[in-house]
């Protein structure tokens, strides 16, 4: 019979670690908290810092419900681990209105009805000011082509395209946080955009 050190055979076999502490920049405040670290940046959001206004929907990417802004790119939180964003500036639909304005881009989604059931608007509203800062809004069919990853049951495309291009007519400036991200998107896509 053979005898096992039950010690040495705890040590072999002991889980790696999964909790870290990690500090997020979320809308210009620095939160800091012990994550796990299959954690992700939605679950975060939502569930350790009750940010409702990120949408949970399919769980993998493909909606668009959970888009945020990290340094100034447009993600979905829901493949993107916490403990990846530590360090970067996150941009939720929280942290759009200025001095108890909406931004632009909020304002030109009410008044062009660009939502229905309001479910995939925060994500609509964050890719599509993700979107006008990289430039990839020279026509309604470019802006189509750009915002087809976010998915809107209710089918109210026609007004979300009429929103952002009223938006793009307003002038928007992209929140300081993502000036440096987009240079370097700009730098990246080369000319005309293309990348």
């Amino acid at each position: 019979m053979l005898e096992v050190d039950q010690d040495r055979a705890r040590s072999e076999t002991a889980e790696p670690q999964r909790a870290f502490e990690i500090s997020l920049r979320i809308n210009d405040v620095e939160y800091r908290l012990v994550a796990d670290a299959r954690t992700t940046l939605l679950d975060a959001l939502r569930d350790r810092l009750h940010m409702t206004g990120t949408k949970k929907g399919c769980g993998l990417g493909q909606c668009g419900a959970c888009t945020v802004l990290v340094d100034g790119r447009r993600i979905v939180s829901c493949l993107t681990l916490a403990v990846m964003s530590e360090g970067k500036a996150i941009t939720t639909i929280e942290g759009l209105s200025q001095d108890g304005h909406l931004h632009p881009v909020q304002q030109a989604f009410i008044d062009h009805d660009g939502f229905q059931c309001g479910y995939c608007t925060p994500g609509q509203i964050m890719s599509a000011i993700g979107m006008i800062a990289e430039g990839r809004t020279r026509s309604a069919d470019e802006i189509r082509e750009n915002m087809s990853g976010n998915i809107c049951r209710c089918g109210a495309y026609t007004n979300i395209v009429d929103a952002i291009q009223d938006a793009i007519s307003r002038g928007i400036d992209p929140p300081e946080a993502m000036t440096e991200a987009v240079q370097a998107i700009r730098a990246d896509a080369g000319p005309g955009g293309e990348r």
